[in-house]
């Protein structure tokens, strides 16, 4: 499974947000690897800098499940971290509807 992040200007990406982010998404969708052909993680600061709040960084998460169109899920939060962990377990449960209905548990 191949897992891209990507970030807006107002979100700096170094070595360790990428491993992290790509650590937390891969943990949470682990029982989905082999039907997954790719991740693609977007942070962003929905405020940018010029204005300070709560809740005001989103983590977008668009899975592609094989032979399916993308399913993309959203979670804002205070931190980076938090946005991502938050996005990754609704992307989580977003897969096991999918394959619920698809009846392949």
């Amino acid at each position: 499974m191949l897992i891209q992040v990507n970030t807006d200007s107002n979100v700096e990406l170094d070595q360790a947000l990428l491993q992290e982010a790509q650590a937390v998404v891969a943990n949470a969708l682990v029982h989905f690897g082999g039907q997954l052909t790719r991740v693609e993680v977007h942070l962003s600061d929905v405020n940018s800098d010029k204005k300070s709040g709560t809740d005001d960084l989103r983590c977008v998460i668009e899975a592609r499940l094989a032979g399916l169109q993308p399913i993309a899920v959203s979670h804002q939060a205070v931190t980076v971290a938090s946005a991502i962990v938050g996005a990754a377990e609704k992307m989580k449960q977003s897969l096991e509807t999918v394959r619920g209905r698809l009846g392949t548990r």
